[in-house]
């Protein structure tokens, strides 16, 4: 299967919930250019308030994807991503599968809150998957993509 995968994660605290901190959160992107060469990969990048929002990145295996991928008939089936039983809010109703052409890219993003152990602080965290069915050139998420799901919701 020639797929890769971008996975960026953004991750903040209440801090970052209006204001400068909000502001600088928002302007982090949500795609990225890829490493040159990748074919069937995992390009992992996490971005945290702690870290002003700087993007750490590194390249994985396809394994660590947070993903399910099925390859049939010439398509890519990308299933919804996964959830922890820890997130809110409740997403009782998820979208359907996305199938994907070849040379064609999905972005799906997905926002959650979680409660600190013993009523400890909330945080919170942005997770967008885009999708690649190879051939993938670089700069392939940075344009508009062929297929986007929204799972953002309200975290108060």
């Amino acid at each position: 299967m020639r797929v890769v995968v971008q996975r960026v994660r953004t991750s903040w605290t209440k801090a970052s919930r209006g204001g400068a901190g909000a502001a600088m959160r928002n302007a982090a992107p949500t795609t990225f250019i890829l490493p040159t060469g990748l074919t069937s990969a995992l390009h992992d990048v996490s971005m945290q308030e702690s870290d002003l929002f700087v993007p750490y990145m590194n390249v994985r295996d396809l394994s660590d994807r947070g993903l399910v991928l099925r390859e049939s008939d010439g398509l890519l089936r990308v299933h919804r991503p996964e959830m922890t039983i820890f997130s809110m809010p409740r997403r009782n109703r998820r979208p359907p599968a996305v199938r994907l052409a070849p040379g064609q890219w999905l972005q799906w993003q997905i926002n959650y809150r979680f409660v600190g152990s013993w009523g400890g602080p909330w945080s919170y965290r942005l997770d967008t998957f885009n999708v690649a069915y190879c051939p993938a050139s670089p700069e392939v998420f940075l344009g508009t993509p062929t297929h986007r799901v929204d799972e953002r919701a309200h975290l108060r």
